[in-house]
């Protein structure tokens, strides 16, 4: 592209050339744009799922015919040993993994005084002990070359709190706690891990809300607008990237504004 003093002008996709990243809810939203991205960007990608097979299957599909490679790796995050399964089933298809992005999660929604325990146990799992499991499993072969990166994504719940979603702000706030002991557990083994904090973006958790509460939320936002999957998934791209390797510990804003700092 041109330049003017050799400073490239517009923005450049990453080159991940080489790498094999992994992400978690892979199969739609954030998660499927996230793969499309890196792909895009030249990494070999494992899509993982838990029911959405044909989905995966279809982010699979796309990379390959672009010239990618590209696996579906099912788990069940509810399970203690998925970590480590999906973790194992990528490097077996693709190689070990230089890149995690620990993106799935569910949103239900209860008042605290009416929360079941079960309900409380299955959302932190989900969004918060599954991506310790992962990074987990992914940590020793990221350490053994020296390369590695760990992108989690948090929401802005985390920052705001959530009537009626005490149990998914809780699992999600939990998830910078996270990131930021890792980054300083891992920086000095040249992982990095940072947090990518989306705000309304336009995706299914949405879908049954919208109708009701666009305006609302649109005037909450000075970018007045809902954001796109694929702009969360661009600045995932980028803290995977060679460009972030001095990136520790961030926390990373894609709401329009909705949470700043």
């Amino acid at each position: 592209m041109p330049a003017i003093d050799g400073v490239p002008q517009g923005p450049a996709s990453p080159n991940l050339s080489g790498r094999v990243a992994l992400v978690t809810g892979g199969s739609r939203g954030i998660g499927r744009a996230t793969c499309l991205a890196l792909a895009a960007s030249g990494a070999d990608v494992a899509v993982h799922y838990n029911s959405n097979h044909g989905l995966a299957e279809e982010v699979v599909a796309m990379i390959e015919e672009a010239g990618g490679k590209s696996v579906a790796v099912a788990a069940n995050l509810l399970e203690k040993d998925a970590g480590n399964r999906v973790v194992a089933a990528a490097k077996s298809s693709l190689g070990a993994v230089d890149i995690l992005v620990n993106n799935a999660g569910e949103l239900t929604t209860s008042a605290v005084e009416d929360l079941a325990d079960a309900v409380w146990e299955r959302t932190l799992t989900l969004n918060l002990t599954a991506a310790f499991r992962c990074a987990r499993a992914a940590i020793p072969s990221m350490k053994e070359r020296r390369w590695g990166r760990i992108v989690n994504v948090s929401s802005q719940a985390a920052y705001t709190g959530s009537a009626n979603h005490a149990h998914y702000a809780a699992a999600k706030s939990g998830m910078a706690g996270l990131t930021f002991s890792l980054a300083k557990e891992l920086g000095p083994h040249g992982v990095t891990a940072n947090l990518v904090v989306p705000g309304r973006i336009k995706t299914d958790i949405l879908a049954d809300d919208l109708p009701t509460r666009q305006e609302e939320w649109l005037g909450q936002t000075p970018a007045r607008r809902l954001g796109r999957p694929e702009e969360v998934a661009a600045a995932i791209a980028f803290l995977a990237s060679e460009s972030a390797s001095y990136v520790m510990g961030a926390a990373l804003n894609v709401g329009g504004g909705l949470v700043m700092g």
